[in-house]
């Protein structure tokens, strides 16, 4: 069985392990541009020895963002910063990705430490859209329902977006299709009350994210990697299920879907889950059991020895590690150590180990 410091190749794209750093919202952007904060955030985990960086949560229109100070990639000029940092990402030896997204209802916010409230048009916000006109909560704004022609031209967004990232030097491309924002919206029957042909029934509901992916998928590369996140489960009665999961995944694969990036939640506000240690591993290896896809485990993924396990039995291709490489960029360099593996350290750091 594999571990967790295994090289893996996709596509053509080899990982030099099985880590990946997941997209984490940095809310650091202006206009969309990323700064030196996105380079040295994201490249510092790169020289930290991760196989896979994948940057944020990255909008395809300015009202697909949560907050004005998102990372976008709605226009060229944004290309030359992103360029910048997916060029170091890979001269450090890792594989760089990006997350491209619309925020769909849960957009128009301040800044998390901003306090994370809905924005009024005066207040820099702007006009929320989503499958229906319902709030993700009270301290949201309601979205405005999105036409057929409208979910066209959002399409057109996802696969200019995906052109951009190209260019920028992207070898990995991860559609966000989790955690309440537009796709994962359409999916659930929770925010998705249509009666037309993307609502109602599951053939409906999983439609658009379908076509953005098929979409998508003939402008991406064919020896570069797609993946998508999706939220295995809303953990509410009569909402998306795991085993809708897996349904949608079956399709993906079909859509030349090369990775699905297993999460849960986001959907459903207020919401009490029962965390702990890798609690959302067996997602990922739901998805894995029942078709070929490679599958990514996320959540409470903190040690050495828990991760290589989660590879080691099967149950996922990569671990991708989001709050724990906040908290230690050089993970994958001490979780080699703990391994006993030779430590992916760069050249210039050689001298201390």
């Amino acid at each position: 069985m594999p571990q967790l410091f295994d090289p893996l190749e996709i596509r053509g794209v080899t990982f030099r392990n099985r880590i990946g750093v997941s997209p984490m919202c940095q809310y650091s952007s202006e206009d969309g541009f990323a700064s030196d904060w996105h380079l040295v955030h994201l490249g510092s985990r790169a020289v930290g020895g991760a196989g896979l960086v994948v940057a944020e949560a990255t909008a395809v229109s300015p009202i697909g963002r949560i907050s004005p100070t998102d990372l976008g990639i709605w226009k060229d000029e944004h290309i030359t910063q992103l360029a910048r940092i997916a060029h170091f990402i890979e001269a450090q030896g890792a594989v760089p990705g990006i997350q491209i997204a619309h925020a769909g209802r849960k957009a128009s916010t301040a800044a998390p430490w901003a306090g994370g409230h809905a924005l009024a048009n005066d207040a820099g916000g702007w006009q929320p859209v989503g499958p229906s006109a319902l709030a993700f909560s009270e301290q949201y704004r309601v979205p405005a329902e999105l036409s057929i022609a409208q979910l066209g031209e959002i399409r057109t967004q996802f696969v200019a977006a995906a052109r951009r990232a190209e260019s920028a030097g992207f070898r990995y491309l991860e559609l966000h299709a989790a955690h309440g924002y537009l796709l994962h919206s359409f999916l659930s029957p929770l925010s998705n009350q249509r009666t037309d042909a993307y609502g109602g029934s599951f053939e409906n509901r999983t439609r658009l994210v379908l076509e953005v992916v098929r979409d998508v998928r003939a402008a991406w590369p064919a020896d570069r990697v797609l993946g998508v996140r999706i939220s295995c489960t809303d953990w509410v009665e009569g909402g998306w299920t795991v085993e809708d999961t897996v349904e949608l995944a079956k399709q993906l694969e079909r859509e030349h879907v090369d990775l699905i990036d297993c999460s849960s939640g986001g959907n459903v506000a207020n919401l009490t889950i029962a965390a702990g240690p890798g609690y959302q591993v067996d997602f990922a290896a739901a998805v894995k059991r029942q078709t070929k896809l490679c599958v990514a485990a996320v959540g409470m993924l903190t040690e050495a020895h828990q991760v290589n396990q989660v590879i080691h039995e099967g149950k996922a291709d990569f671990v991708f590690l989001a709050r724990e490489m906040l908290r230690d960029p050089y993970f994958a360099v001490n979780a080699a150590r703990a391994l006993k593996h030779k430590a992916p350290v760069p050249k210039q750091y050689a001298r201390a180990h």
